[in-house]
């Protein structure tokens, strides 16, 4: 969990320039900063309303953000990041791969950030986003020290080499904790969603070999 306050409101851009995408898988994770995720969604919606988002909870983001809030706003059923504990007629893993055209962490934590880098693939979520050949933008959301953190650097370097992945770097953030300016806050969506956008962008028009 991070503790940072946020100064990213949603509120930078009115005229956000079009997405080369239409389906959007939203992974919320267990920051602070997902407790402006109804807003950011909301910007979302009135900006781009031919956008779908299909939001993800992780169990520690519901700490923040409550999934009918979302559900209202995306009109989609927000989905939990845990494996379902009755049988299911569908791996929801394969369906969520096939459905995305373009994957966003949003917060993204430090643990979340580091089991992506390792290749880990213990939710659904993690297991979606090493899968897809869709982009993926990751920005994180760090408490104090967590950008100077060594294992923080090697985890974006790693994240960084791969094709269809972009860290859009966190923003300076007043902690909570320390009364201090020494948190990192996601960076503003837009700002994420232009880097997204870019890479899927990239990744469409190479030719392919």
């Amino acid at each position: 969990m991070t503790e940072h306050t946020l100064d990213t409101a949603p509120v930078a851009r009115t005229e956000p320039a079009g997405l080369p995408f239409t389906r959007l898988l939203f992974i919320a994770t267990g920051s602070v900063s997902a407790a402006e995720l109804p807003s950011w969604i909301s910007w979302l919606r009135a900006t781009h309303p031919a956008l779908e988002i299909q939001t993800v909870l992780t169990r520690s983001a519901q700490r923040f953000v409550t999934r009918e809030a979302l559900n209202l706003l995306t009109g989609r059923r927000t989905l939990v990041d845990a494996w379902p504990e009755e049988p299911v007629l569908r791996a929801p893993h394969v369906d969520l791969t096939a459905w995305a055209e373009a994957v966003l962490v949003y917060p993204s934590t430090f643990s979340y950030t580091a089991r992506l880098a390792l290749g880990l693939a213990d939710s659904p979520s993690l297991l979606t986003a090493q899968c897809t050949a869709a982009p993926v933008a990751v920005a994180p959301a760090l408490p104090p020290g967590g950008v100077q953190s060594h294992a923080y650097r090697r985890h974006v370097e790693a994240l960084e080499q791969r094709p269809n992945c972009v860290v859009v770097p966190p923003v300076p953030a007043l902690s909570l904790t320390t009364g201090r300016t020494d948190s990192w806050a996601a960076a503003p969506l837009p700002d994420v969603l232009d880097g997204l956008a870019a890479l899927h962008r990239r990744i469409t028009e190479e030719p392919t070999p």
